[in-house]
């Protein structure tokens, strides 16, 4: 599908180029002299620190104090839940190593969704973004939210324990200042995220430090017998990998913002090595100084680990942690919705989203409608089910489309072998990781059939929607010309350009804003 790209007249009159600045080769004022047409597209930002930031910042966020708890009580024993920890890692630096050959071969922003469209089509790749809009997305967002809502609290409510509806009306605030955030400024939502990237680094080192500070003083009774093979629950194996690959996830979220990135030929491996590296260290040392201090009965009795660690270990200064780790929480929060805004502004672009998605504010430069789409459905997951059964709703739609992505660069080794890759890795590395995503996959259908099951007829409801809203032409007559009525809205979405926005459809090239 072409993409649409125009050029925007100044809502003032004056000859501008695309971003309000006057164009040198229509600066004579004269009426009658057309600038040249320009494309309108996000700049180019994103350099290596700034990817690290983006990365780390999107990675380290409710995840590490959270999912302890679900992938000790999933693996069954403190030795087996470290290898769990370690094991993830592991795989999430092959996914890793695999997104960024695509990144480098394929310079599109969009990730998951662009490359599937490059390897299998725009069938696969509509039922990947319709997944992601209705149900992966919205859960993603709902999931982190609501440890932020939880932490920010923790110190309001200490000792006692924070009423669920004020965690969600917490939460619901911090989902709507993201939202405002990243629709006003896109360089003040980059200036925060670093922030809140040294913030969250901050956090980490204050349980590292004291916890290591503890195993070195001899404190490894909770390491005793920590291999326990009675213990060990192989049913409850893939639901401990979905909660730690849940905490590394986000070192795909670069790839959704590929064109902004400087040299993405350099750039790209560079910042998702790097940031996995430190990653894989935080996480590792977080969780064995965990296990200094806490049991494994407690840490399963805890609802807020960090919080429970900081209160054993540090006194009236605990209150400072779950600060921290709300501060965390905010930052994936802002850098998920940076990243995925991208995804659906791409997918206007590629005309399997509506018109209005692919808009940017002339003046701010934010895909504005793209990122407050998801406003609506996150807040109805939000106020259905507990963190962890959207954890593992979750985590069944997002492998295995990542999977089916890895499972792309494989294809098009063989079908496009021409095709420029800067930075290349080993077969395997794509083939083990596709191969584990899909295993855990199939096999949470023994573990979890209910949530899994539902995944699994979402993702089914993709194959009609592709037909009834892609595939025009194959509509029954009756739908032709009730959607042939959105014609009459055209000129609205074209109009939103005189107040400040770029429509990059297709009515602005047959003058509707002229």
């Amino acid at each position: 599908m072409p993409r649409r790209t125009v050029s925007v007249p100044n809502p003032n009159g004056d000859a501008t180029s695309n971003f309000g600045e006057k164009d040198p080769l229509n600066s004579n004022g004269d009426p009658h002299t057309r600038a040249p047409e320009e494309k309108v597209e996000l700049r180019k930002k994103v350099t290596l620190l700034r990817g690290i930031s983006i990365i780390i910042g999107t990675i380290i966020g409710a995840g590490i104090f959270i999912s302890p708890k679900g992938i000790l009580k999933n693996s069954g024993s403190v030795g087996m839940s470290l290898v769990v920890w370690i094991a993830c890692g592991i795989l999430s630096l092959f996914g890793a190593l695999s997104y960024a050959e695509l990144g480098t071969c394929i310079k599109k922003s969009g990730g998951h969704y662009t490359y599937i469209l490059e390897a299998f089509g725009p069938q696969v790749a509509f039922m990947r973004l319709w997944v992601d809009m209705i149900a992966i997305r919205p859960a993603g967002l709902a999931v982190i939210a609501l440890a932020f809502g939880r932490y920010i609290l923790e110190p309001i409510f200490m000792p006692c324990g924070v009423p669920e509806i004020a965690i969600k009306l917490a939460t619901t605030i911090g989902i709507t200042m993201v939202m405002y955030l990243n629709s006003m400024s896109v360089s003040w939502t980059a200036r925060i995220q670093i922030f809140l990237t040294f913030s969250k680094l901050l956090a980490i080192a204050i349980i590292i430090v004291p916890g290591l500070y503890q195993l070195f003083k001899g404190e490894t009774k909770n390491f005793e017998n920590a291999f326990e093979v009675n213990t060990v629950d192989l049913t409850g194996l893939p639901l401990a990998f979905y909660s730690g690959m849940y905490a590394y996830a986000g070192w795909f979220y670069l790839n959704f913002v590929t064109e902004e990135v400087e040299n993405p030929e350099r750039t790209m491996p560079l910042a998702i090595c790097i940031s996995m590296v430190i990653v894989m260290i935080c996480y590792t040392m977080t969780n064995v100084a965990y296990y200094t201090v806490m049991s494994a009965e407690e840490l399963l009795a805890s609802d807020a680990v960090a919080v429970t660690f900081a209160e054993k270990l540090m006194g009236n200064f605990s209150v400072a942690v779950p600060v921290f780790v709300a501060l965390s929480c905010f930052g994936s929060m802002n850098g998920c919705l940076f990243a995925i805004s991208r995804m659906f502004y791409v997918a206007s672009r590629e005309g399997q989203l509506p018109e209005v998605l692919s808009m940017i504010h002339i003046r701010r430069h934010t895909p504005l409608p793209a990122v407050i789409v998801l406003y609506p459905i996150t807040l109805l997951i939000l106020f259905l089910g507990d963190i962890y059964s959207l954890l593992n709703f979750m985590s069944f739609l997002r492998w295995f489309f990542i999977g089916v992505a890895v499972v792309g660069l494989i294809y098009l080794r063989y079908t496009r072998p021409d095709m420029p890759r800067p930075f290349k890795v080993p077969i395997f590395i794509p083939a083990v990781f596709s191969f584990t995503c899909f295993f855990m996959v199939f096999l949470s259908l023994y573990s979890d059939p209910i949530n899994t099951g539902i995944g699994f007829a979402i993702s089914l409801t993709g194959i009609p929607a592709y037909f009834i809203f892609i595939h025009f032409e194959r509509k029954p007559k009756w739908f032709q010309k009730l959607s042939g009525q959105r014609l009459a809205f055209q000129p609205f979405s074209c109009c939103l350009s005189s107040i400040g926005y770029f429509c990059s459809s297709s009515c602005c090239h047959m003058g509707a804003i002229e």
